[in-house]
């Protein structure tokens, strides 16, 4: 559980990125090192094989690791992505599920792995993400 100001905060920031309301990126859940999201499926997200974009999966995982970084580092931390990758195991064909958890928050590098479901609780992608702190 998070301390209402900094869970206020963190919340605030996530509202201010334009992809968090382009995706409808609904957070579930935020705990210390955790992010748990929600992305509606839309046709408009498909790809080639009608199910979730893959690029759109990885930008929730993405997304979904920054968030769970800033449970620890506070609200206004200054970080990007430095890398990532994702393995993607089933399409995904309804709402996704994001959960994402730190594994570690360094002075410098912060990787974060994360799992993707479908609604049924479906394991369809895993997923790394390393962000780099800049401040």
């Amino acid at each position: 559980m998070l301390e209402p100001a900094l869970e206020s905060a963190i919340r605030a920031r996530i509202a201010a990125i334009p992809i968090v309301d382009t995706m409808q990126m609904a957070i579930e859940e935020l705990s210390q090192g955790r992010c748990r999201m929600r992305v509606p499926r839309k046709k408009s997200y498909d790809g080639v094989y009608e199910s979730f974009h893959g690029g759109l999966l990885m930008t929730s995982a993405d997304s979904a690791a920054c968030f769970a970084i800033l449970t620890i580092t506070g609200a206004e931390e200054k970080l990007t992505t430095t890398d990532m990758s994702i393995r993607f195991l089933a399409p995904c064909l309804s709402d996704l599920i994001v959960e994402a958890k730190c594994i570690k928050v360094g002075r410098t590098l912060c990787p974060v792995a994360i799992d993707l479901f479908d609604e049924h609780g479906k394991l369809v992608a895993v997923a790394s993400v390393n962000y780099i702190r800049l401040a």
